[in-house]
């Protein structure tokens, strides 16, 4: 089974338990996974501020990368059976087929290619980039795990009348072979070792003067840290199934960033001034997030991103480990931006108490009949105008919405 979903912002609302193969119970292999990210890059790379990237802007005989595992579909004389203009080597390769295939008909049925045009219509219905991974039975009578990304592309910038598809699979061993590997293991595992005892170092031997060497611990520096931590936030976006971990992945590697950043202010400067990214003083770890998941990402996600790795720094997390404090937090990110979000609220005992309304000097007294009793708070919305207010709508039946506009008056 598997299923395909848009190309969502941060999202933590998805279900984990989503249908298909995640990647827990089938994981796919990080270069399936980089190919469908680099894939998606390219895509975007080729927008150029439009809905769609032009058609004649993609030559897929001519990308080393993932040209060879792609597809390109085109619709423009209708979506019944579209016509097929391109198929990579390796695919062709692995489904048996050569350049005669002509339309989507063509196409064997449970060959790995059925899979990858089998989505298509949801490109149509989505106007999206859609991604898709989970496993099937191939004509070899073999599991195969499977990932791939379909991409729209227009003629005129408008309409979709193109979809090129990349995909990345791997076959998985037979489950016969698959147990007697596992015998094999188990046999050795219980098999007595027979490891080489290491000799002796006396204080006066001839090991005393040549100590071993300390291993040497290649330091990975800020902008490879930001890279991965890049890679990863594309992942997110793209990621079908378990998108949780995507995500908290993703922040993780941002977090790792953010620690690179604070001992490395002046690379960091760099970075950001090369980004046209300016840091807010009141929110300095937004400017961490748009470094990692992009200045133009949606605003609510990116504040939300740079409240959880406020929330790590200031508790402390270590490199490496967000993602997995993250799985344990309570109610999610979503749960966690609204702890923190809460403990910036001045404390109700701590605040100075507002002046109650019946004590307020009045401004102004509008004819309004808003039917409520003598006193009852009432709250007015209202447009500026040239010469004074225009009053549009009146809030009578929520107190807290009253309690609220009076701290704010306070």
């Amino acid at each position: 089974m598997d299923s395909a979903r848009g190309y969502d912002d941060l999202r933590q609302d998805d279900d984990p338990t989503e249908g298909g193969v995640g990647e827990a119970q089938a994981p796919v292999g990080s270069d399936e996974r980089r190919m469908q990210v680099r894939a998606y890059n390219h895509w975007v790379s080729l927008l150029h501020g439009r809905p769609y990237p032009a058609i004649d802007d993609l030559e897929p005989e001519s990308i080393a990368d993932f040209g060879p595992h792609s597809v390109l579909l085109d619709f423009s004389a209708g979506v019944e059976d579209p016509a097929i203009q391109f198929i990579g080597r390796a695919l062709r390769e692995e489904c048996a087929v050569d350049q005669s295939i002509a339309r989507i008909s063509d196409v064997p049925s449970r060959s790995l290619l059925s899979r990858l045009t089998d989505h298509y219509l949801q490109i149509i219905a989505n106007r999206a980039p859609i991604g898709f991974e989970a496993e099937f039975t191939g004509t070899r009578g073999h599991n195969t795990m499977y990932r791939g990304i379909l991409m729209p592309f227009s003629s005129d910038a408008q309409s979709i009348d193109y979809i090129y598809g990349v995909i990345n699979w791997k076959e998985l061993v037979p489950a016969d072979d698959q147990a007697g590997l596992d015998a094999e293991l188990a046999a050795a595992i219980r098999a007595p070792r027979h490891d080489p005892l290491p000799g002796g170092v006396w204080a006066d031997g001839p090991c005393a003067a040549a100590p071993l060497p300390e291993p040497e611990i290649a330091p990975v520096t800020l902008d490879e840290l930001l890279a991965a931590a890049r890679d990863s936030a594309a992942a997110a976006r793209v990621a079908r199934l378990r998108s949780h971990a995507a995500l908290y992945r993703a922040l993780g590697r941002a977090h790792d960033v953010a620690l690179a950043a604070a001992a490395d202010p002046a690379r960091l400067d760099e970075l950001l001034a090369a980004a046209d990214i300016r840091v807010q003083t009141r929110a300095p770890m937004t400017a961490i997030a748009k470094l990692v998941f992009g200045a133009d990402h949606d605003k609510t996600r990116l504040t939300e991103a740079a409240t959880v790795l406020a929330w790590a720094q200031r508790t402390g997390i270590g490199q490496g480990a967000l993602a997995h404090a993250l799985e344990r937090v309570e109610g999610g990110i979503k749960g966690l931006v609204a702890s923190e979000r809460a403990l910036r609220l001045p404390d109700a005992e701590d605040a100075a108490p507002a002046l109650p309304l019946a004590d307020r000097a009045p401004l102004a007294e509008v004819a309004i009949d808003s039917g409520l009793g003598e006193g009852a708070p009432v709250v007015l919305l209202g447009r500026a105008t040239a010469t004074g207010i225009v009053v549009v709508g009146t809030v009578g039946d929520d107190a807290k919405l009253a309690a609220q506009v009076l701290r704010r008056l306070h």
